[in-house]
């Protein structure tokens, strides 16, 4: 099993804060003044990975901007405000990571987002297509299962789509995933790696616990819960902020986590496997999420949902409806936008 082969999850981030490795990086984070977008601002910013960090916002970058360029780390960091600004902020970068948008409240599904992070993200990525055709653009704004059919159907309309350099940022599912089976099993998270496979919303979240290294096994009744438990831990933290917003700390190291595999592998190195939601060929939905071989270039190699339980296959079964209309609602607003 080549997800085996990474060194624990929790490596790519610890390198991209803690290690010698360099690379040249010129990274942009549209939506940086936000509550994901300043964390996960730190945290790049922590990197020696990156050497150029543009933050963008339609308010705040200058004052965040100052903030973390006092940070003594080799990245250049540049604040730009408002969307006269957003071409500037775009030309060159290599990755860019789309965090803007409104989050949740309590009572409110992903779903619910739709109708103004469908314009944000279209807005946002329509600006990448013009100015940064060839970046990785890594979304990680909700409804996920509907921003990246948008953002692939902007790519087209201006005739640079290129499937293996758009992802979904799924990765705190995979986060949240392995801190669970950790706890349960009196493991330490940063050596447990669950994939996680289908979308970004309820029960399209599909953990492969069958799969996890090292090997768990957990009674059905206690893994119908832990699977519920991953599914709604995004809805667990919205509650608990009582009003106050949704994951933004834990959203910010996911993302991280992600951007610093995708600058690995763009620096070539071997083996960095992460789970994305892309354009898929793996089943009925034209978009669904599984482990992804990374490379220079975005996507190497799909890698496949492999062997599975009875009870993920059913998972799976049950997903494919609601992630399909989400994917549709996506194309659908992305086609109808003049």
């Amino acid at each position: 099993m080549l997800l085996a082969r990474l060194s624990g999850p929790a490596a790519a981030l610890r390198r991209g804060i803690a290690t010698s490795a360099q690379s040249n990086a010129k990274v942009a984070v549209l939506g940086a003044s936000g509550g994901i977008g300043q964390p996960l601002s730190l945290l790049l910013k922590n990197s020696p990975l990156v050497s150029n960090l543009n933050l963008y916002d339609i308010a705040h970058t200058p004052g965040v901007a100052a903030d973390l360029s006092h940070i003594e780390t080799r990245a250049n960091v540049k604040g730009f405000l408002g969307s006269e600004q957003l071409p500037d902020c775009l030309k060159g970068c290599e990755v860019v990571v789309i965090p803007a948008g409104v989050p949740r409240k309590p009572g409110m599904t992903r779903d619910d987002l739709f109708n103004t992070n469908a314009t944000i993200v279209a807005n946002l990525t329509t600006a990448c297509a013009k100015h940064c055709p060839e970046a990785m653009i890594c979304i990680i704004a909700n409804p996920v299962n509907s921003t990246i059919p948008i953002t692939s159907e902007i790519f087209k309309k201006h005739g640079v789509y290129n499937p293996n350099r758009i992802f979904g940022v799924t990765t705190l599912d995979i986060v949240r995933a392995n801190t669970f089976v950790a706890e349960l099993k009196g493991l330490d998270p940063a050596r447990v790696n669950v994939p996680v496979i289908g979308g970004h919303a309820g029960k399209t979240i599909i953990p492969l616990i069958s799969q996890c290294t090292p090997k768990v096994e957990f009674p059905q009744d206690q893994l119908e819960t832990l699977t519920g438990r991953i599914q709604e831990a995004g809805t667990e933290v919205v509650k608990a902020k009582a009003g106050a917003g949704s994951a933004t700390l834990s959203m910010a190291y996911a993302g991280a986590r992600f951007v610093f595999s995708v600058l690995d592998a763009m620096n070539g190195k071997e083996g960095v496997i992460e789970c994305s939601f892309v354009r898929s060929e793996e089943t009925e939905c034209p978009y669904f999420s599984t482990p992804l071989l990374l490379g220079k270039n975005g996507i190497e190699k799909n890698l496949g949902i492999g062997k599975i339980s009875p009870y993920e296959e059913k998972m799976i079964a049950e997903a494919v409806a609601e992630l399909k209309a989400s994917i549709k609602k996506g194309e659908e607003f992305a086609k109808s936008m003049k």
